[in-house]
């Protein structure tokens, strides 16, 4: 081992570099030489040459802080990469198939059949409840029954180096837009990188995409026309909606450039009404139509539930998809994979406590100070309390909200995430991190090889989110021959 990695401490998780052994691990001799011929200065100057290229790109996100002011943000890439051999991808990507083919089973039974009910597989009240169940879309299954056409599974590599599932996002997952920009800006930046290793494409994602949304078309049509439907430019995810549409070569449209005639969907142009045949849509459920659910929206089509229920246009997601998108729903994943499709999980998944049961509930409180306790609902990192580094007053609010509604919590023990080296402004230091893969489905499924890596910028803590001060890695997936 050489001085470069001299001060590397990595001895209490699972670093993706270097083993317990203060040894490089295979895959990691290739970048770790690279990375000792520039020396930290050079690097440190390659990380400001990235920070540059971002700006010139455009590449950013928004923030609203408590007061709802909106702050503009330069995407966080670190040029450490992470990487992943494409053998233990193999694994990876059949498990996520796995799991996503489930989950849309389940939506599509939660939706009609409801026999996994009947089966007392799962309790109803648990999804019956759920602040994401729309009992307006019963009796009702999209073409293929895709309904989490689009979906980001969170995954982290725990002590040992398991991939574990976090969490299933099915609703509107962001960041794949960061996958592929983080990717160009690297192939900029870093060139010897993918000279040296063998690494797997991500950009043929937009391509896979625009094919998911043709195969959720309901209607044959030789000449689709497909939009992405975005809540506007003051989204934080708009750069996202932005860079999809213009990859994908579909109209960018806000819910006013749509309109229903005839339970048809219509977009206005110069020329006259054009007629949609599929929506990727950005925005959530309630707001997707007014004549349906919130009366106030001014962001969705009025008339458009109305159509998409009549087999006249596609949306994905599929609205509804968020049934299955609920922390305390994702503690029976397992479960309905082996209800489902008679086969054993793949990829595992974090033990999880839900909070309406009694049992889980008193074991929660007694234990608090060594769980993660998580809103079963919110996204974004939001809401989250962390019980090891939790303050007592932190601690007594959270038992508060939990005795007060206890469906709308969950906890799980606290994970050690694996990490990987990061340029931090005076070395380089491990860093905890997770990987949010992205499948599509349709007709087929399509996982891509990779995924966002996002990274906890600040020494020791565990939260990965870019709004809550996160950065990101580009995820090289590299032949072992390497």
């Amino acid at each position: 081992m050489s001085d470069f990695w001299k001060n590397y401490d990595s001895r209490s998780t699972f670093d993706g570099y270097i083993n317990k052994d203060k040894k490089l691990r295979s895959h990691a001799k290739i970048i770790s030489s690279i990375l000792e011929k520039y020396g930290k200065k050079r690097l440190q100057e390659i990380e400001l040459n990235c920070q540059s290229t971002i700006n010139a790109r455009g590449i950013n996100f928004r923030v609203y802080s408590a007061s709802n002011r909106a702050e503009e943000k330069k995407w966080p890439l670190d040029i450490i990469p992470r990487i992943i051999t494409k053998s233990q991808w193999k694994t990876v990507s059949i498990g996520l198939s796995q799991r996503i083919k489930a989950l849309n089973l389940f939506i599509d039974d939660v939706y009609n059949q409801k026999k996994i009910f009947k089966d007392k597989i799962i309790p109803k009240e648990l999804v019956f409840n759920s602040p994401q169940y729309l009992k307006e879309c019963d009796g009702f299954s999209p073409k293929h029954k895709a309904w989490a056409n689009i979906s980001g599974t969170d995954l982290i590599k725990n002590i040992n180096g398991n991939f574990l599932v976090l969490e299933d996002n099915l609703r509107v997952p962001s960041g794949v837009s960061y996958m592929l920009e983080n990717r160009m800006v690297m192939r900029d930046i870093f060139p010897e990188l993918f000279t040296r290793y063998k690494v797997s494409s991500v950009h043929q994602y937009a391509n896979k995409l625009y094919n998911c949304m043709t195969e959720c078309i309901p209607k044959k049509t030789n000449n689709p026309h497909m939009v992405l439907l975005t809540p506007g430019v003051y989204n934080s995810a708009y750069f996202e909606h932005e860079f999809l549409a213009e990859q994908m070569g579909i109209a960018l449209v806000e819910g006013k450039d749509l309109f229903v005639e005839n339970d048809n969907v219509y977009m206005k142009t110069v020329k006259g009404p054009l007629k949609v045949d599929c929506i990727y849509r950005r925005l959530d459920d309630n707001f997707i139509d007014p004549k349906v659910f919130f009366k106030g929206s001014l962001l969705g089509v009025p008339g458009l539930f109305k159509c998409w229920r009549k087999g006249n246009v596609g949306i994905i997601n599929a609205l509804g998809t968020g049934v299955a998108d609920d922390k305390a729903v994702y503690s029976y994943v397992e479960k309905m994979i082996v209800y489902y499709l008679g086969e054993q999980p793949k990829i595992d998944q974090v033990e999880t406590f839900l909070c309406n049961i009694k049992t889980h509930r008193n074991h929660v409180i007694s234990n608090i100070s060594k769980l993660v306790v998580k809103p079963a609902n919110a996204s974004g990192g939001y809401g989250i309390m962390i019980g090891p580094k939790a303050s007592k007053k932190e601690k007594d609010e959270m038992i508060k909200k939990i005795k007060r509604d206890p469906r709308n919590y969950i906890a799980q023990p606290l994970e050690i995430l694996s990490t990987v080296p990061t340029i931090t402004p005076d070395n380089i230091e491990p860093r905890h991190l997770d990987l949010r893969p992205f499948i599509l489905t349709g007709k087929s499924t399509y996982v891509t090889t990779g995924g966002l890596t996002r990274v906890a910028l600040k020494k020791g803590s565990t939260i990965v989110n870019s709004s809550q001060g996160g950065g990101s890695k580009d995820t090289l997936i590299v032949d072992s021959r390497n």
